[in-house]
């Protein structure tokens, strides 16, 4: 059973990226490989639960630690409960937070697209050259990662890549390149990607030497892909021929106004969590919340404009009306959000969720560790790893497995300390690792369900450069670190 679980969750796997020759969407076998991981480990509790290793410690950590706490459900009935109310429940819970999270900032970017508000955004952005508009877009991706999230980041930009190309294949290409730029800009801020969150929250790393020491290998991670692409993209994009049904719905400056209050929303969810110390989901839901309310007044307020000219100048506005109103209330846009998305995401949270609890993702830490030895060589392969299995719960076992050594640790030891090498390389490797492959980061599984991008020509044209700058990038920290350290 512990092996069928990982025979399953490959199957999946496989069945997602093959989801255009199969013709199923990859959010159907993400949901059965999420049931059947969590059915197969409840059917083989016993033999699984029981498994220990070379050291006679339970395989699974989680059950130890039940156990211990509990030695009288050491039998069938507490099995089940640990994996149905104690586990399950558990994981559901950061499962959820990301879900919401992800359903918040959606629906705000929709909100803020229905109302043209990334039409003051695409009409400053003029050239229409590949490259230049790579650089300007990869550039601005970077940076907003850095301050927002590179989820969130990701959303606002493919939604912006829609107005400025035409052509499915190079919006695939854009996309791609956004989704390694989201990644390289979350890698180096505490509050750019989820791992560097738990790491930072952990008490690992401490916010300044996090951007002082990963800003650099994270922009090369973006610079060299970029550099390279250059030397072979040519020619010019093609704008698309833009949905203007609403342009007569909202004015010059409602658009900037739900342009600077949706991004402001979305802003203000890391200001959200360091005041409250509350989940980031929060934030994203308060900031929706605040934009629904203010939409919904507005609306509300030009009808009334709209009936007070009519009956009082007998002329039309250029404001909406009440029969066309109805395309910019919240309900309506929540129609557009795509929920297939959200759906892959739980569907693949929740198999990675049990194999973490079974115990597969702890043997294959400690199989790292022992086999490797070397902080840099494990990091880089657990980035390798993060872009085939979700980098939370890698970065997550690397925190078990690892102690924060004292200040006064030396030698091997040293590395572990806070602020130190190893925690500062996972950061990194784990950050842009995910890059390597299209569903190795949230940034990645979003923009594949927002583009209906394909697993195999991602593969193809993408997976490489990546590869390349997540090299390049782990080189410069390397060097890095030898000139400061020694």
């Amino acid at each position: 059973m512990f092996i069928l679980m990982v025979v399953i969750f490959v199957l999946g796997y496989t069945a997602i990226a093959l989801e255009h020759p199969l013709r199923i969407d990859k959010a159907a076998p993400a949901l059965l490989i999420g049931v059947l991981t969590w059915v197969v480990y409840m059917l083989g509790s016993h033999d699984i639960l029981n498994m220990v290793n070379s050291s006679g410690e339970y395989v699974s950590s989680a059950w130890g630690e039940f156990v211990g706490n509990n030695p009288a459900k050491n039998n069938h009935e507490g099995m089940v409960e640990f994996i149905s109310h104690h586990e399950l429940l558990h994981h559901l819970g950061e499962i959820s937070e990301i879900l919401f999270f992800l359903l918040g900032a959606m629906t705000i970017v929709e909100i803020v697209d229905q109302h043209q508000g990334f039409k003051v955004i695409t009409d400053k952005i003029k050239t229409t050259d590949k490259v230049k508009l790579l650089w300007i877009l990869s550039f601005l991706t970077f940076f907003m990662s850095a301050a927002l999230d590179n989820l969130t980041t990701t959303i606002v930009l493919v939604a912006l890549l829609r107005k400025l190309i035409s052509d499915k294949k190079t919006r695939w290409f854009f996309a791609s390149m956004v989704i390694l730029a989201a990644n390289a800009g979350g890698a180096w801020s505490p509050i750019g990607d989820v791992t560097t969150i738990m790491l930072w929250i952990g008490g690992q790393v401490t916010a300044a030497n996090i951007i002082t020491f990963v800003f650099l290998p994270s922009l090369v991670t973006m610079i060299v892909p970029l550099v390279i692409v250059s030397f072979t993209l040519k020619g010019n994009v093609e704008r698309p021929v833009l949905d203007n049904s609403n342009n007569d719905l909202t004015s010059k400056r409602q658009q900037i106004f739900i342009l600077i209050l949706g991004v402001s929303s979305l802003l203000f969810v890391p200001v959200f969590k360091t005041f409250t110390h509350l989940p980031p989901y929060l934030g994203m839901l308060f900031g929706l919340g605040n934009l629904w309310v203010v939409t919904e007044v507005l609306h509300r307020w030009y009808v009334v404009k709209k009936k007070l000219a009519g009956e009082l100048v007998g002329t039309k506005t250029n404001n909406f009306s009440v029969e066309t109103k109805d395309k910019l209330v919240v309900t309506k846009i929540l129609s557009k959000v795509d929920v297939p998305t959200v759906l892959f995401f739980l569907g693949i949270l929740l198999a990675v969720a049990s194999m973490q609890s079974a115990g597969q993702l702890g043997l294959m830490a400690k199989f790292l560790d022992d086999k490797l030895g070397d902080i840099y060589l494990i990091n880089l392969a657990i980035g390798v790893l993060s872009s085939i299995v979700d980098n939370v719960p890698l970065v997550a076992g690397a925190m078990g497995m690892y102690d924060i050594a004292g200040p006064e640790a030396t030698g091997y030891a040293a590395n572990f300390v806070v602020d130190g090498v190893f925690w500062e390389f996972l950061a990194y490797c784990a950050g842009t690792g995910g890059s390597i492959l299209i569903i190795g980061s949230a940034a990645g599984v979003a923009a594949m369900g927002m583009e209906k991008i394909d697993f195999i020509w991602y593969l193809k044209n993408i997976s490489l450069l990546a590869f390349i700058g997540y090299l390049a990038g782990a080189g410069v920290y390397y060097l890095q670190t030898m000139i400061l350290h020694g």
